[in-house]
């Protein structure tokens, strides 16, 4: 009680509100009688009344000014205080309540608002960090687990050459995959916390291209994939060859991943008024609707009975470089009959 009657009461508002009533009363009271004559003794009996009139509506509007203060200041900065104090301590879901209402908004109102929508965000932010942790714990634990069994196994007395070298080659794949996913990790944090930025420069895409689809070699021979592409000589682009490079070889990686054997991958490169697009095309197994909505989604994978072939951050990557080149990617996919991936990069002008 004792602090809300000081929150209430400030004796230095007082004392302002004092001398402010008591120029203006002095100052009035000299104008407007300064042409009238009076006695000492009716002086001195109104100078002690106005005196105390004084006193008395300084204390009636400081209590006002108080209590108005009160009302319209230190509630509403009270309450957000209380929810910052929540938001600083992990408490994601507070939430600042309105001040005045609807009608009657003011910057209270405002600054509640805002706090809201940054806790709103602070809140996803955190569920994705959740999600992130989580996903990547459960993806390195699978390939440690197989390196785990497989070099257990290799320690089998009088292991044959045969199952030697099966154990062997999971291991590898299983560390590769390991490998592949820090190495995704990695490229992503730098792209999501803006650590790299496009160097443009002039280069010959059809190459580009060209060096990348040969680079799974291995892959489509050993699954007698046909390789289709309509690719036209001298097609110039200006951006980031190192950042697209990341772009093709995660869309043909999983063009080859998700397409049976003897199927087939088309890579296409056409023009319109105003970008150049690239296409990579494939039979695979394609993409579930729902699914669709969500590829692009850190460690999403719609196929889980094609979980083993990727961490889910190929497509995540593939999104962030697009966006960081100022280009756009669309996507047209039909499950059981493979997915269409469309590139497209604004022309030099």
């Amino acid at each position: 009680m004792e602090k809300n009657m000081r929150s209430i009461f400030s004796l230095k508002r007082y004392i302002i509100i004092f001398l402010l009533i008591a120029f203006v009363v002095s100052c009035s009271f000299w104008l407007f009688l300064g042409s009238f004559e009076f006695t000492e003794d009716q002086i001195k009996d109104n100078a002690i009344l106005t005196f105390l009139n004084i006193l008395f509506l300084s204390l009636i509007f400081c209590l006002f000014d108080g209590i108005q203060r009160k009302i319209m200041i230190e509630r509403p900065v009270k309450r957000i205080l209380q929810t910052t104090k929540k938001l600083a301590e992990g408490d994601f879901k507070a939430r600042a309540e309105n001040v005045t209402g609807v009608v009657a908004r003011n910057e209270f109102d405002l600054i509640a608002e805002n706090i809201n929508k940054l806790a709103e965000e602070l809140g996803g932010i955190e569920t994705l960090r959740s999600d992130f942790v989580s996903n990547v714990s459960h993806e390195i634990k699978t390939p440690l687990a197989i390196i785990e069994n497989y070099g257990f196994l290799l320690q089998t007395p009088n292991l044959s050459d045969d199952k030697r070298l099966e154990y062997a080659l999971a291991i590898s794949n299983a560390a590769t995959r390991l490998s592949d996913l820090i190495t995704n990790i990695l490229k992503l944090n730098k792209l999501e916390n803006q650590q790299i930025y496009p160097e443009t420069v002039t280069y010959d895409l059809g190459e580009q291209l060209a060096e990348c689809i040969v680079g799974f070699e291995d892959i489509w021979e050993k699954k007698n994939i046909e390789i289709n592409t309509d690719i036209p000589d001298d097609v110039k682009i200006t951006a980031d060859k190192e950042l697209l490079s990341l772009v093709w070889n995660n869309l043909l990686s999983n063009a080859f991943k998700f397409t049976d054997e003897g199927g087939s991958v088309n890579v296409s490169v056409s023009t319109d008024s105003e970008n150049i697009l690239v296409t990579v095309e494939d039979s695979g197994c394609g993409i579930p609707e729902d699914a669709g909505k969500h590829i692009f989604d850190k460690f999403y994978q719609g196929d889980t009975s094609h979980a083993t072939k990727g961490n889910g951050l190929g497509l995540a990557l593939v999104k962030r470089v697009v966006d960081i080149c100022g280009a756009d990617i669309r996507v047209k996919s039909e499950l059981g009959k493979g997915s269409n991936f469309t590139v497209l990069i604004k022309q030099k002008q």
